[in-house]
């Protein structure tokens, strides 16, 4: 018989691996042996997906390499862009993410091929391609025209570009590559479980990551965000004061997004430096308000619920100050978790078996066969 775990599988260790360290009671959460604090302050993003890929930091020659592999590979077919042109405009850009990705296996040089080098090749198309497909669904949506990335830019730098327009300023540029940074792994979430299950059928990349991004949609995981920044707005446009409209959520039992987390006991650590970014953001926009709520609403949860703020509780205002659309602050998680599930995949594979749990049965006890009961019923 199965052992019985806790429900959600809370608590359960489903395998080894040597990509990302959590500690919840202490707060730390760690890339290859790396802090995040030390990589959110020192490195990039294109520097952390060589970690999560190779196992180490790249050295200049690498990291000039892999820049230039991002920037080509940014570039779509014209059929993809002919599927995103024939997707509604009213589409919720994640349900557009899960169909694109799946349908980028189409025109991957790659394709047949599940190899651990077809896959690293995979893995940066994949995490190129996801922004690239999130800035030109946002631009195709709003009638405007697509911007090809520039190789002087960095791929922080280029997904705003793409989306926006115009090149952005050197700090919103910084403050989406620590967003980026701080997002790219995170242990077993219900993404990266869902991708590693996909990948031990020996099914494709794409497939994996397909179901990463369906899981990824829910708002128990990656939704929390835009939940967050939806309260933030609810407040603003109600005129009245955070902390009255907030007690009287918690009065009524409801759920505050932003709280809480299944593994932190303490705040979360990668919250730490989007409060920083998000502030950053703010004094140079002029614009504080929503930071300013949000640290009225983390005092009051904390204090009347012991509840720690959580990344989405920072990572919505820091978005929307990037200029960023409410429903795209998923789509932006994927653009940097991508980073995290490829190499999850890589790792599967390289020692594969089956993910297959068991159940603990609950139903009802042995019943007579069926025929017999059929006879019952019949006299």
């Amino acid at each position: 018989m199965p052992t019985l775990t806790g429900k959600g599988l809370e608590g359960v260790v489903a395998t080894t691996s040597s990509i990302c360290y959590i500690d919840g009671d202490q707060g730390v959460l760690a890339y290859r042996g790396y802090d995040i604090r030390d990589l959110a302050e020192n490195s990039t993003f294109e520097e952390v997906c060589h970690l999560l890929w190779f196992g180490r930091l790249p050295s200049r020659t690498e990291l000039r390499d892999l820049r230039i592999q991002l920037w080509r590979e940014s570039k779509l077919d014209a059929g993809m862009i002919r599927l995103l042109r024939q997707v509604p405009k009213h589409v919720d850009p994640m349900h557009m993410l899960r169909t694109a990705v799946s349908a980028l296996a189409f025109f991957d040089p790659d394709e047949k091929a599940n190899d651990r080098e077809a896959n690293l090749r995979k893995s940066i198309r994949l995490t190129a391609q996801i922004a690239m497909i999130v800035a030109s669904y946002d631009r195709i949506r709003k009638d405007l025209p697509l911007v090809d990335p520039d190789q002087t830019l960095s791929h922080a730098g280029n997904f705003l570009y793409m989306l926006n327009g115009k090149k952005p300023s050197p700090e919103a540029e910084r403050a989406l590559d620590v967003a980026l940074v701080v997002h790219a792994d995170h242990e077993l979430n219900a993404s990266t479980f869902a991708a590693r299950v996909t990948a031990a059928t020996l099914s494709d990349m794409h497939s994996a990551i397909t179901s990463a991004i369906g899981a990824l949609k829910g708002p128990l995981h990656g939704g929390a965000n835009e939940a967050a920044f939806a309260l933030l707005e609810a407040i603003d446009r109600s005129g009245r004061d955070p902390v009255e409209y907030v007690r009287s959520l918690l009065a009524n039992n409801q759920k505050i997004p932003g709280f809480g987390h299944r593994v932190y006991r303490i705040e979360d650590p990668r919250a730490i430096h989007l409060r920083q970014m998000s502030r950053e953001l703010g004094e140079s926009q002029g614009e504080l308000k929503w930071l300013e709520m949000s640290e009225r609403i983390r005092q009051l949860v904390n204090h009347e619920k012991g509840l720690h703020a959580n990344v989405d509780l920072y990572s919505a205002s820091a978005y929307h100050a990037l200029g960023i659309d409410v429903d795209l602050f998923t789509p932006v998680f994927a653009i940097s978790r991508i980073a995290g599930w490829t190499a999850h995949v890589l790792e599967q594979l390289a020692d594969n078996r089956l993910i297959r749990p068991r159940a603990d049965y609950v139903g009802p006890e042995y019943r007579q066969p069926y025929s017999a009961e059929q006879e019952r019923r019949a006299a």
